[in-house]
Protein backbone atom coordinates (compact mmCIF):
# COMPACT_ATOMS: atom_id res chain seq x y z
CA UNK A 1 0.00 0.00 0.00
CA UNK A 2 2.87 2.24 0.85
CA UNK A 3 4.15 1.59 -2.69
CA UNK A 4 0.93 2.36 -4.64
CA UNK A 5 0.34 5.40 -2.45
CA UNK A 6 4.00 7.31 -1.95
CA UNK A 7 5.90 5.98 -4.81
CA UNK A 8 9.78 6.46 -4.90
CA UNK A 9 9.43 8.72 -1.61
CA UNK A 10 8.57 5.13 0.25
CA UNK A 11 11.40 2.90 -1.03
CA UNK A 12 14.32 5.24 -0.75
CA UNK A 13 12.61 5.38 3.18
CA UNK A 14 11.68 2.00 3.07
CA UNK A 15 13.55 0.80 6.44
CA UNK A 16 12.01 2.96 8.63
CA UNK A 17 9.13 0.65 8.39
CA UNK A 18 10.70 -2.83 7.66
CA UNK A 19 12.46 -2.45 10.76
CA UNK A 20 9.31 -1.77 12.67
CA UNK A 21 7.60 -5.04 11.55
CA UNK A 22 10.97 -6.66 11.67
CA UNK A 23 10.54 -5.83 15.53
CA UNK A 24 7.73 -6.67 16.17
CA UNK A 25 8.26 -9.90 15.16
CA UNK A 26 11.44 -10.50 17.05
CA UNK A 27 9.34 -9.13 20.52
CA UNK A 28 6.92 -12.14 19.62
CA UNK A 29 9.18 -14.77 19.24
CA UNK A 30 11.18 -13.54 22.24
CA UNK A 31 13.52 -10.92 20.98
CA UNK A 32 15.33 -8.53 23.88
CA UNK A 33 12.71 -5.53 22.57
CA UNK A 34 11.54 -3.00 24.70
CA UNK A 35 8.41 -2.71 22.86
CA UNK A 36 7.27 1.01 23.97
CA UNK A 37 10.53 2.55 23.08
CA UNK A 38 10.50 0.54 19.77
CA UNK A 39 7.53 2.35 19.05
CA UNK A 40 8.42 5.78 20.44
CA UNK A 41 11.83 5.76 17.69
CA UNK A 42 10.06 4.68 15.13
CA UNK A 43 7.52 7.76 15.07
CA UNK A 44 10.57 9.63 16.04
CA UNK A 45 12.39 8.43 12.76
CA UNK A 46 9.71 9.28 10.68
CA UNK A 47 9.16 12.62 11.65
CA UNK A 48 12.66 12.89 11.18
CA UNK A 49 12.26 11.92 8.05
CA UNK A 50 9.17 13.75 7.11
CA UNK A 51 10.21 17.40 8.14
CA UNK A 52 13.43 17.18 5.84
CA UNK A 53 10.48 15.91 3.11
CA UNK A 54 8.77 18.73 4.18
CA UNK A 55 11.51 21.01 4.20
CA UNK A 56 13.57 20.16 1.73
CA UNK A 57 14.91 23.51 0.41
CA UNK A 58 17.16 22.85 3.64
CA UNK A 59 19.64 21.37 5.31
CA UNK A 60 19.44 19.70 8.53
CA UNK A 61 22.62 18.33 10.85
CA UNK A 62 21.84 15.10 12.71
CA UNK A 63 21.69 17.74 15.52
CA UNK A 64 19.07 19.61 14.12
CA UNK A 65 16.80 16.42 13.61
CA UNK A 66 17.83 15.38 17.45
CA UNK A 67 16.29 18.62 18.23
CA UNK A 68 13.15 18.11 15.78
CA UNK A 69 11.98 14.66 17.59
CA UNK A 70 12.46 16.79 20.79
CA UNK A 71 8.83 18.40 20.07
CA UNK A 72 7.13 15.17 19.15
CA UNK A 73 5.15 15.26 22.13
CA UNK A 74 4.30 18.81 22.39
CA UNK A 75 3.44 19.35 19.24
CA UNK A 76 1.68 15.62 18.47
CA UNK A 77 2.63 16.07 14.91
CA UNK A 78 0.68 12.97 13.52
CA UNK A 79 -2.16 13.27 15.85
CA UNK A 80 -3.34 11.02 18.54
CA UNK A 81 -2.55 8.36 16.34
CA UNK A 82 0.81 7.18 17.83
CA UNK A 83 -0.51 7.27 21.37
CA UNK A 84 -3.65 5.33 20.13
CA UNK A 85 -1.48 2.83 18.00
CA UNK A 86 0.85 2.33 21.19
CA UNK A 87 -1.72 1.51 23.73
CA UNK A 88 -3.02 -1.09 20.91
CA UNK A 89 0.08 -2.69 20.11
CA UNK A 90 1.15 -2.91 23.00
CA UNK A 91 -1.33 -4.46 25.07
CA UNK A 92 -2.01 -7.33 22.15
CA UNK A 93 1.36 -8.35 21.46
CA UNK A 94 2.15 -8.14 25.53
CA UNK A 95 -0.41 -10.50 25.63
CA UNK A 96 0.15 -12.77 22.54
CA UNK A 97 3.61 -13.26 23.65
CA UNK A 98 3.11 -13.79 27.61
CA UNK A 99 0.23 -16.61 26.58
CA UNK A 100 2.60 -18.12 24.24
CA UNK A 101 5.42 -18.12 26.77
CA UNK A 102 2.91 -19.63 29.49
CA UNK A 103 2.29 -22.54 27.12
CA UNK A 104 5.95 -23.74 26.80
CA UNK A 105 6.27 -22.73 30.53
CA UNK A 106 3.23 -25.49 31.55
CA UNK A 107 4.77 -27.57 29.50
CA UNK A 108 8.24 -27.77 30.69
CA UNK A 109 6.67 -28.36 34.36
CA UNK A 110 5.19 -31.01 33.54
CA UNK A 111 7.91 -32.55 31.69
CA UNK A 112 10.03 -31.91 34.69
CA UNK A 113 7.60 -33.14 37.34
CA UNK A 114 6.93 -37.00 35.12
CA UNK A 115 11.08 -37.02 35.79
CA UNK A 116 10.78 -36.60 39.51
CA UNK A 117 13.46 -39.39 41.09
CA UNK A 118 10.54 -41.94 42.74
CA UNK A 119 11.43 -42.68 46.42
CA UNK A 120 12.30 -45.79 47.91
CA UNK A 121 8.96 -46.05 50.42
CA UNK A 122 7.00 -45.50 46.87
CA UNK A 123 8.83 -48.28 45.11
CA UNK A 124 8.33 -50.88 48.09
CA UNK A 125 4.98 -49.69 47.81
CA UNK A 126 4.14 -50.35 44.45
CA UNK A 127 6.22 -53.75 44.28
CA UNK A 128 4.22 -54.84 47.18
CA UNK A 129 0.58 -53.76 45.21
CA UNK A 130 1.78 -54.73 41.74
CA UNK A 131 3.96 -57.88 42.31
CA UNK A 132 3.19 -59.78 45.38
CA UNK A 133 -0.03 -61.21 43.96
CA UNK A 134 2.05 -63.48 41.70
CA UNK A 135 4.26 -64.81 44.92
CA UNK A 136 0.80 -65.81 46.00
CA UNK A 137 -0.51 -67.76 43.28
CA UNK A 138 -2.89 -64.45 42.17
CA UNK A 139 -1.70 -63.62 38.59
CA UNK A 140 -4.56 -62.23 37.21
CA UNK A 141 -5.52 -60.49 40.59
CA UNK A 142 -5.93 -56.44 39.95
CA UNK A 143 -5.43 -54.17 43.37
CA UNK A 144 -8.43 -52.75 45.22
CA UNK A 145 -9.39 -49.54 43.91
CA UNK A 146 -8.86 -48.12 47.61
CA UNK A 147 -5.72 -49.78 47.80
CA UNK A 148 -4.38 -48.41 45.21
CA UNK A 149 -5.49 -44.93 45.71
CA UNK A 150 -3.45 -44.91 48.83
CA UNK A 151 -0.41 -46.44 47.12
CA UNK A 152 -0.58 -43.07 44.41
CA UNK A 153 -1.56 -40.68 46.79
CA UNK A 154 1.09 -41.69 48.72
CA UNK A 155 3.56 -42.06 45.76
CA UNK A 156 2.55 -38.79 43.91
CA UNK A 157 2.18 -36.41 47.25
CA UNK A 158 4.21 -34.03 45.89
CA UNK A 159 3.04 -33.73 42.64
CA UNK A 160 -0.12 -32.96 43.90
CA UNK A 161 0.77 -29.93 46.24
CA UNK A 162 1.18 -28.44 42.41
CA UNK A 163 -2.32 -28.32 42.29
CA UNK A 164 -3.16 -25.15 43.53
CA UNK A 165 -0.40 -22.89 42.15
CA UNK A 166 -1.30 -24.95 38.67
CA UNK A 167 -4.98 -24.20 39.13
CA UNK A 168 -4.15 -20.08 39.01
CA UNK A 169 -1.73 -20.56 36.46
CA UNK A 170 -4.76 -22.51 34.16
CA UNK A 171 -7.00 -19.72 35.50
CA UNK A 172 -4.67 -16.89 34.37
CA UNK A 173 -4.42 -18.50 30.90
CA UNK A 174 -7.66 -19.09 30.41
CA UNK A 175 -8.43 -15.02 30.93
CA UNK A 176 -5.46 -13.86 28.86
CA UNK A 177 -6.94 -16.27 25.75
CA UNK A 178 -9.96 -14.36 26.04
CA UNK A 179 -7.93 -11.02 25.96
CA UNK A 180 -6.32 -12.56 22.81
CA UNK A 181 -10.25 -13.33 21.35
CA UNK A 182 -11.58 -10.25 22.37
CA UNK A 183 -10.45 -6.02 22.87
CA UNK A 184 -6.44 -7.92 22.14
CA UNK A 185 -6.97 -9.63 19.35
CA UNK A 186 -3.63 -9.39 17.45
CA UNK A 187 -5.16 -9.68 13.95
CA UNK A 188 -7.77 -6.72 14.41
CA UNK A 189 -4.42 -4.41 15.51
CA UNK A 190 -1.99 -5.74 12.39
CA UNK A 191 -4.58 -6.14 10.00
CA UNK A 192 -5.11 -1.78 9.65
CA UNK A 193 -1.61 -0.89 11.23
CA UNK A 194 -0.44 0.38 7.66
CA UNK A 195 -3.59 2.61 6.89
CA UNK A 196 -2.91 3.94 10.31
CA UNK A 197 0.73 4.92 9.76
CA UNK A 198 -0.47 6.05 6.57
CA UNK A 199 -3.27 8.51 8.26
CA UNK A 200 -0.41 9.89 10.61
CA UNK A 201 1.75 10.74 7.54
CA UNK A 202 -1.40 12.58 6.06
CA UNK A 203 -1.72 14.33 9.00
CA UNK A 204 1.77 15.19 9.69
CA UNK A 205 1.42 16.69 6.17
CA UNK A 206 -1.59 19.31 6.99
CA UNK A 207 -0.04 20.27 10.20
CA UNK A 208 3.49 20.71 8.06
CA UNK A 209 3.88 24.48 8.39
CA UNK A 210 2.94 24.88 11.70
CA UNK A 211 5.26 22.12 12.82
CA UNK A 212 7.80 23.83 10.89
CA UNK A 213 6.94 26.78 12.50
CA UNK A 214 7.65 25.97 15.81
CA UNK A 215 10.34 23.53 15.39
CA UNK A 216 12.10 26.53 13.50
CA UNK A 217 11.68 29.11 16.27
CA UNK A 218 12.22 26.00 18.88
CA UNK A 219 15.84 24.38 17.06
CA UNK A 220 17.37 27.57 15.41
CA UNK A 221 16.38 28.69 11.66
CA UNK A 222 18.07 26.08 9.41
CA UNK A 223 20.76 26.46 6.94
CA UNK A 224 19.16 26.20 3.19
CA UNK A 225 20.76 23.56 0.96
CA UNK A 226 21.28 26.26 -2.04
CA UNK A 227 19.27 23.40 -4.10
CA UNK A 228 15.83 24.71 -3.56
CA UNK A 229 12.73 22.85 -3.82
CA UNK A 230 12.41 20.42 -6.62
CA UNK A 231 9.96 21.55 -10.00
CA UNK A 232 7.39 18.98 -8.39
CA UNK A 233 6.18 20.32 -5.07
CA UNK A 234 6.69 17.82 -1.87
CA UNK A 235 3.17 18.59 -1.29
CA UNK A 236 1.74 17.49 -4.43
CA UNK A 237 4.12 14.10 -3.49
CA UNK A 238 1.21 13.67 -0.60
CA UNK A 239 -1.60 15.09 -2.46
CA UNK A 240 -3.29 11.69 -3.32
CA UNK A 241 -4.72 10.68 -0.27
CA UNK A 242 -4.08 6.91 0.63
CA UNK A 243 -7.30 4.15 0.12
CA UNK A 244 -7.96 0.98 1.29
CA UNK A 245 -6.06 -1.88 -0.69
CA UNK A 246 -7.13 -4.94 -0.52
CA UNK A 247 -4.81 -7.87 0.73
CA UNK A 248 -4.51 -8.99 -3.00
CA UNK A 249 -3.32 -5.72 -3.88
CA UNK A 250 -0.70 -4.99 -1.34
CA UNK A 251 2.79 -4.87 -2.62
CA UNK A 252 5.69 -7.50 -2.13
CA UNK A 253 8.28 -4.58 -0.91
CA UNK A 254 10.19 -5.85 1.96
CA UNK A 255 8.53 -4.51 4.36
CA UNK A 256 5.46 -5.27 3.01
CA UNK A 257 6.46 -8.81 2.89
CA UNK A 258 6.99 -8.56 6.13
CA UNK A 259 3.96 -7.13 7.67
CA UNK A 260 1.82 -9.77 5.57
CA UNK A 261 4.00 -12.47 7.20
CA UNK A 262 3.33 -10.96 10.71
CA UNK A 263 -0.58 -11.03 9.59
CA UNK A 264 0.13 -15.12 9.12
CA UNK A 265 1.50 -16.05 11.75
CA UNK A 266 -0.90 -14.37 14.38
CA UNK A 267 -4.20 -15.11 12.12
CA UNK A 268 -2.98 -18.62 12.40
CA UNK A 269 -2.28 -18.16 15.70
CA UNK A 270 -5.66 -16.89 16.09
CA UNK A 271 -7.40 -19.72 14.90
CA UNK A 272 -5.99 -22.01 17.45
CA UNK A 273 -6.61 -20.23 20.63
CA UNK A 274 -10.08 -21.74 21.06
CA UNK A 275 -8.47 -25.52 20.20
CA UNK A 276 -5.96 -24.14 23.45
CA UNK A 277 -8.43 -23.02 26.10
CA UNK A 278 -10.69 -26.57 24.99
CA UNK A 279 -7.27 -28.13 26.23
CA UNK A 280 -6.15 -25.77 29.29
CA UNK A 281 -9.34 -26.38 30.48
CA UNK A 282 -9.21 -30.29 30.71
CA UNK A 283 -6.08 -29.98 32.65
CA UNK A 284 -7.38 -27.97 35.18
CA UNK A 285 -6.82 -30.23 38.56
CA UNK A 286 -4.84 -32.54 36.63
CA UNK A 287 -2.58 -33.43 39.75
CA UNK A 288 -4.74 -34.27 42.21
CA UNK A 289 -7.26 -36.41 39.89
CA UNK A 290 -3.58 -38.15 39.27
CA UNK A 291 -4.36 -40.90 41.43
CA UNK A 292 -8.01 -41.24 40.14
CA UNK A 293 -7.00 -41.45 36.57
CA UNK A 294 -4.50 -44.03 37.36
CA UNK A 295 -6.98 -46.72 39.59
CA UNK A 296 -9.36 -46.24 37.17
CA UNK A 297 -11.87 -49.18 38.14
CA UNK A 298 -12.06 -52.28 35.57
CA UNK A 299 -8.18 -51.25 34.07
CA UNK A 300 -5.76 -50.84 36.76
CA UNK A 301 -8.13 -51.72 39.50
CA UNK A 302 -10.56 -54.57 39.95
CA UNK A 303 -14.70 -53.22 39.60
CA UNK A 304 -14.80 -55.54 42.56
CA UNK A 305 -14.18 -54.41 46.22
CA UNK A 306 -14.52 -57.76 47.82
CA UNK A 307 -12.72 -59.70 45.26
CA UNK A 308 -9.36 -57.83 44.44
CA UNK A 309 -5.67 -57.55 46.24
CA UNK A 310 -6.09 -55.63 49.59
CA UNK A 311 -1.86 -56.33 50.20
CA UNK A 312 -1.92 -59.66 51.41
CA UNK A 313 -4.94 -61.54 50.21
CA UNK A 314 -7.82 -61.44 47.88
CA UNK A 315 -10.12 -60.01 50.11
CA UNK A 316 -11.84 -55.98 50.33
CA UNK A 317 -9.44 -53.04 51.84
CA UNK A 318 -10.66 -51.96 55.24
CA UNK A 319 -8.23 -48.87 55.50
CA UNK A 320 -9.61 -45.00 54.67
CA UNK A 321 -8.48 -43.31 51.64
CA UNK A 322 -6.10 -40.53 52.78
CA UNK A 323 -6.51 -37.07 51.00
CA UNK A 324 -3.74 -35.63 47.91
CA UNK A 325 -0.91 -33.71 49.52
CA UNK A 326 2.11 -34.17 51.21
CA UNK A 327 1.23 -33.32 54.87
CA UNK A 328 -2.13 -35.48 54.62
CA UNK A 329 0.71 -38.46 54.09
CA UNK A 330 1.06 -38.57 57.51
CA UNK A 331 -1.55 -41.31 58.01
CA UNK A 332 -1.22 -43.06 54.77
CA UNK A 333 -1.26 -46.74 55.74
CA UNK A 334 0.62 -48.37 52.68
CA UNK A 335 3.35 -45.54 51.68
CA UNK A 336 5.66 -44.23 54.72
CA UNK A 337 6.67 -40.54 53.71
CA UNK A 338 8.64 -38.33 55.51
CA UNK A 339 6.07 -35.33 55.38
CA UNK A 340 8.94 -32.50 56.44
CA UNK A 341 10.86 -33.08 53.32
CA UNK A 342 9.18 -31.91 50.67
CA UNK A 343 10.81 -32.64 46.94
CA UNK A 344 13.14 -30.10 46.17
CA UNK A 345 12.61 -30.40 42.56
CA UNK A 346 8.59 -29.83 42.75
CA UNK A 347 8.43 -26.77 44.51
CA UNK A 348 11.01 -25.37 41.76
CA UNK A 349 8.10 -25.72 39.93
CA UNK A 350 5.38 -24.51 41.57
CA UNK A 351 7.44 -21.27 41.93
CA UNK A 352 7.96 -21.42 38.27
CA UNK A 353 4.11 -21.51 37.50
CA UNK A 354 3.35 -18.74 40.49
CA UNK A 355 6.32 -16.55 38.16
CA UNK A 356 4.38 -17.07 34.76
CA UNK A 357 1.03 -16.66 36.78
CA UNK A 358 2.18 -13.06 37.47
CA UNK A 359 3.44 -12.35 34.06
CA UNK A 360 0.17 -13.59 32.98
CA UNK A 361 -1.90 -11.13 35.46
CA UNK A 362 -0.14 -8.34 34.35
CA UNK A 363 0.00 -9.31 30.24
CA UNK A 364 -4.12 -9.30 30.99
CA UNK A 365 -3.69 -5.79 32.09
CA UNK A 366 -1.68 -4.94 29.11
CA UNK A 367 1.62 -5.05 31.25
CA UNK A 368 4.73 -6.60 30.88
CA UNK A 369 6.82 -7.23 33.83
CA UNK A 370 10.60 -8.41 34.11
CA UNK A 371 12.97 -10.55 32.27
CA UNK A 372 16.18 -11.67 34.12
CA UNK A 373 19.21 -13.08 32.15
CA UNK A 374 19.89 -16.64 34.05
CA UNK A 375 23.74 -15.55 34.08
CA UNK A 376 23.15 -12.53 35.29
CA UNK A 377 21.61 -11.48 38.53
CA UNK A 378 20.44 -7.62 36.92
CA UNK A 379 16.75 -7.28 35.71
CA UNK A 380 14.96 -4.88 34.53
CA UNK A 381 11.19 -4.00 34.74
CA UNK A 382 8.67 -1.92 33.10
CA UNK A 383 4.89 -1.37 32.40
CA UNK A 384 4.38 -2.04 28.45
CA UNK A 385 7.94 -2.63 27.55
CA UNK A 386 9.74 -5.85 26.64
CA UNK A 387 13.42 -6.58 27.60
CA UNK A 388 16.43 -4.51 28.20
CA UNK A 389 19.82 -5.40 27.60
CA UNK A 390 19.61 -7.51 30.61
CA UNK A 391 17.05 -10.16 29.33
CA UNK A 392 17.74 -13.47 28.21
CA UNK A 393 16.60 -14.99 25.03
CA UNK A 394 15.81 -18.85 26.53
CA UNK A 395 13.25 -20.19 28.30
CA UNK A 396 15.51 -20.83 31.88
CA UNK A 397 14.31 -22.56 34.91
CA UNK A 398 16.49 -21.81 37.59
CA UNK A 399 17.83 -24.32 39.54
CA UNK A 400 18.31 -22.45 43.15
CA UNK A 401 15.07 -21.39 45.40
CA UNK A 402 14.83 -18.06 43.81
CA UNK A 403 12.39 -17.69 41.79
CA UNK A 404 12.93 -19.15 37.96
CA UNK A 405 12.19 -16.34 35.30
CA UNK A 406 11.04 -17.22 32.08
CA UNK A 407 12.70 -15.57 28.96
CA UNK A 408 12.08 -16.38 25.61
CA UNK A 409 13.01 -18.26 21.90
CA UNK A 410 12.26 -21.40 20.71
CA UNK A 411 11.63 -21.80 16.96
CA UNK A 412 10.07 -25.42 17.27
CA UNK A 413 7.95 -24.42 19.91
CA UNK A 414 6.68 -21.26 18.56
CA UNK A 415 5.97 -23.37 15.46
CA UNK A 416 3.80 -25.41 17.21
CA UNK A 417 1.73 -22.48 18.63
CA UNK A 418 1.40 -21.16 15.63
CA UNK A 419 0.37 -24.11 13.68
CA UNK A 420 -2.55 -24.78 16.45
CA UNK A 421 -1.03 -27.44 18.60
CA UNK A 422 -0.95 -26.74 21.94
CA UNK A 423 2.36 -27.83 23.93
CA UNK A 424 1.06 -30.50 26.19
CA UNK A 425 0.44 -29.75 29.87
CA UNK A 426 -0.51 -33.38 30.85
CA UNK A 427 1.72 -35.98 31.10
CA UNK A 428 -0.05 -39.66 30.47
CA UNK A 429 -0.99 -41.30 33.81
CA UNK A 430 0.24 -44.55 32.36
CA UNK A 431 3.57 -42.26 31.81
CA UNK A 432 3.86 -41.89 35.10
CA UNK A 433 3.36 -45.25 36.18
CA UNK A 434 6.09 -46.44 33.68
CA UNK A 435 8.51 -43.99 35.61
CA UNK A 436 7.30 -45.17 39.14
CA UNK A 437 7.66 -48.69 38.11
CA UNK A 438 11.12 -49.06 36.35
CA UNK A 439 13.20 -49.87 39.61
CA UNK A 440 10.56 -52.40 41.17
CA UNK A 441 11.88 -55.31 38.69
CA UNK A 442 14.84 -55.17 40.98
CA UNK A 443 12.50 -55.31 44.78
CA UNK A 444 10.17 -58.51 42.86
CA UNK A 445 11.54 -60.68 45.79
CA UNK A 446 11.07 -58.58 48.77
CA UNK A 447 7.47 -59.83 49.44
CA UNK A 448 8.27 -63.53 49.10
Amino acid sequence: MFTQTYGKLYIQNSEIFQDLFTELKRYYTGGNVNLEEMLNDFWSKLLERMFQLLNSQYHFTDDYLECVSKYMDQLKPFGDIPRRLKAQVTRAFIAARTFVQGLMVGREVANRVAKVNVAPACVKALTKMLYCPYCRGLPGLKPCHNYCQNVMRGCLANQADLDAEWNLFIDAMLMVANRLQGPYNIEAVVQPIDLKISDAIMTMQDNSMHVSAKVFQGCGPPKPSGIGRSARGISDVFSGRFKHFSHEERPTTTSGTSLDRLRIVWRTMQHSVIDIKGKLRESKRFWSKLPDDICARGQFTELDDELCWNSHAKARYFPEVVKEGLTNQINNPEVEIDITRPDTLIRQQIMALRVMTNKLKNAYNGNDIYFQDSSDEGSASGSGSGCTEGCTTEYTFVGTEEAPVVGADRSDERAAAAGGHAPSHRPSPRLLLVTLAIPLWAMQRECR
